[in-house]
């Protein structure tokens, strides 16, 4: 499995937790192995948007968590 970052999203009073690969980090914000929560930093606005749409379209995974990817971005 691969190196995952994770943020936690609030919706309806539960904490949400949505997953972004490194590989996704590296090859859309060219993030750094070393500091891949960086380019979270700096990509927020675009993250989180991508993360609110999927929770919108209620895109859970099994486990209740929310995995963006390339696409979605």
């Amino acid at each position: 499995m691969s190196k995952m970052a994770t943020i936690a999203a609030d919706v309806d009073k539960k904490r949400v937790l949505c997953r972004i690969s490194l590989k996704v980090l590296r090859d859309k914000f060219d993030a750094s192995e070393e500091d891949p929560m960086q380019s979270i930093y700096q990509h927020r606005m675009t993250i989180e948007e991508a993360a609110r749409k999927l929770i919108e379209y209620g895109a859970y995974e099994e486990d209740g968590s929310i995995l963006i990817q390339a696409r979605d971005l």
